[in-house]
């Protein structure tokens, strides 16, 4: 199928593939188990088929359009047989996936037309969102773009200090202040120091905290607020991560962030160390807003884009 040829070189699709190794081995477990001794694709085996996608965390309307785009399959096909259903889900899911607003970037880009190009990040503690930072500055260094982060996230001291770990591992200037500081004093001097240093790419961070959707809206409204005195159209980006590990749970974040604030992008993290990597599929169909980047490994090299067609294939393979 030509969906699927290989856009990635063969290490990262490699990465990928063992990333996603939890999850294949947890779905196709449920999956033999729920076909066994079956020979085709009937409504029982739609049933079973049905609770396989859910507890794989796809999300419960993101399965009944799958179930509905294979029953609409059986249906002109007059009979498919079992030992047909990976086939057929494989090239369901990307038909479903490719009707969405992904992106299929294959590369790091940003737009020639947006310099300094500014990018939000926002998300939960505890989710991999300094570390995502840290990966995509190293990521944007290496195409010999010149990054400046900002670390706006001053509730936690320790959050400064994660960011500046990353930033000396990767060799990029960082602005910073005090702990408590106002975050948005903090991005209006990140911005002025990316202008001035002539930066492509500046990075802010920004506080993990959700108890509360008015606080966290207002917070990150006065900090897009400031940031625009110093480049009118900031931020370009605000890219929201996820846990994948967490299942469900990153669909309730992804809701409520998408709600208190305007998210343009979001990458899901983690998702090498869990058996809930159909949450991507889920979240990927859900939300009109693209996955851009996955997490597939704790290397600094292991921040991938996200691009739908080798993710299914290697979800499959």
């Amino acid at each position: 199928m030509a969906l699927f040829k290989n856009i990635f070189s063969s290490e990262k699709k490699e990465t990928l593939d063992k990333g996603l190794e939890k999850t294949k081995t947890s779905f196709f477990s449920k999956l033999g188990k729920a076909v066994a001794g079956k020979s085709k694709v009937d409504d029982d085996v739609l049933d079973e088929l049905e609770e396989v996608l859910v507890t794989s965390d796809v999300g419960v309307k993101t399965t009944i359009k799958i179930i509905q785009r294979i029953e609409n399959r059986v249906a002109k096909d007059k009979y498919l047989g079992t030992d047909e259903l990976n086939k057929i889900l494989r090239e369901e899911i990307a038909g479903l996936l490719s009707e969405t607003n992904v992106g299929e970037a294959t590369d790091y880009e940003i737009p020639e037309d947006k310099k300094p190009y500014v990018l939000m990040v926002v998300g939960v503690n505890g989710v991999g969102k300094t570390t995502t930072i840290g990966k995509l500055a190293y990521q944007f260094n290496k195409k010999g773009l010149k990054v400046v982060l900002g670390a706006a996230d001053t509730f936690r001291a320790a959050a400064i200090d994660q960011l500046q770990v990353w930033a000396d591992r990767v060799d990029i200037p960082i602005v910073k202040q005090e702990m408590g500081s106002d975050p948005a004093s903090v991005a209006f001097d990140t911005l002025q120091s990316g202008v001035n240093q002539d930066a492509d790419v500046i990075i802010i961070d920004t506080a993990g905290r959700l108890h509360n959707k008015i606080n966290l809206m207002n917070e990150l409204t006065k900090v897009k607020r400031v940031m625009q005195k110093v480049i009118g159209d900031a931020p370009h980006d605000v890219l929201l991560v996820l846990d994948g590990s967490t299942g469900q749970n990153a669909f309730e974040q992804a809701k409520q962030f998408t709600a208190a604030t305007e998210v343009t992008s979001m990458a899901v993290t983690k998702l090498d160390g869990t058996a809930k990597g159909g949450v991507v599929i889920g979240i990927s169909d859900q939300f009109q807003i693209p996955v851009k980047y996955i997490g597939v490994g704790e290397g600094i090299e292991d921040l991938q884009v996200f691009n739908k067609y080798e993710f299914v294939d290697s979800f499959f393979k």
